[in-house]
């Protein structure tokens, strides 16, 4: 199989910190395309049509693209239970709030890099800063506990998050005022899938 990436994004490196954590990372071949708000790549285009990565083009059967999709196919190819069998609510929502900072979190990014200065939002920019706030908030207030339980996908999730904030938004600081949070992930950063994944390496 082979997973078509592009750059340090945060959606691609929670694909691979599963694959890691499945013992499946020998599996596939990471393949380096282009895709960015103005333009991608006739090979991504053909596994994507709406050319966005990471995609997953199986030896047999059809590729598979959006991260969420990915990872759901990955832990059922191994049976790694990553997603629980009963109630799996609380991982899926944690997943998502992970996801969503993630996006903002992009965005941001792609205000400056691709928009020229003279259109470029500062307004705009601290909304999508916003939404990464309240769900920090969030994740230290009330999912600590969930966050320190059994492994799955919602806490590789909010590790790759975190990774990324640190990664592209250092000066931003999401640990002050977070301390519970910023220890959590101190632990989980240390793993070896996301040490192997790390994109500052």
């Amino acid at each position: 199989m082979k997973l078509l990436v592009a750059g340090p994004s945060p959606f691609v490196r929670k694909v691979l910190v599963v694959l890691h954590e499945t013992d499946q990372a020998g599996d596939v071949e990471t393949v380096q395309v282009t895709a960015t708000p103005g333009g991608t790549d006739a090979m991504l285009k053909a596994a994507n049509p709406v050319g966005k990565i990471p995609a997953l083009v199986r030896d047999e059967g059809t590729t598979i693209y959006d991260s969420r999709v990915i990872c759901r196919y990955l832990d059922d190819r191994r049976g790694a239970g990553l997603y629980p069998d009963t109630n799996p609510w609380e991982t899926l929502v944690l997943e998502a709030t992970a996801d969503a900072m993630m996006e903002a979190a992009v965005l941001m990014i792609y205000e400056k890099r691709y928009r020229d200065t003279t259109e470029q939002s500062p307004a705009w920019i601290e909304a999508q800063w916003g939404k990464v706030e309240s769900a920090l908030d969030a994740l230290n207030a009330r999912w600590m506990s969930h966050l320190y339980g059994p492994m799955d996908i919602g806490q590789i999730g909010v590790g790759c998050a975190l990774g990324y904030l640190d990664f592209r938004h250092e000066d931003r600081g999401w640990r002050a005022g977070r301390d519970a949070l910023a220890a959590w992930y101190d632990t989980f950063s240390a793993r070896p899938s996301m040490q192997a994944t790390n994109p500052a390496a």
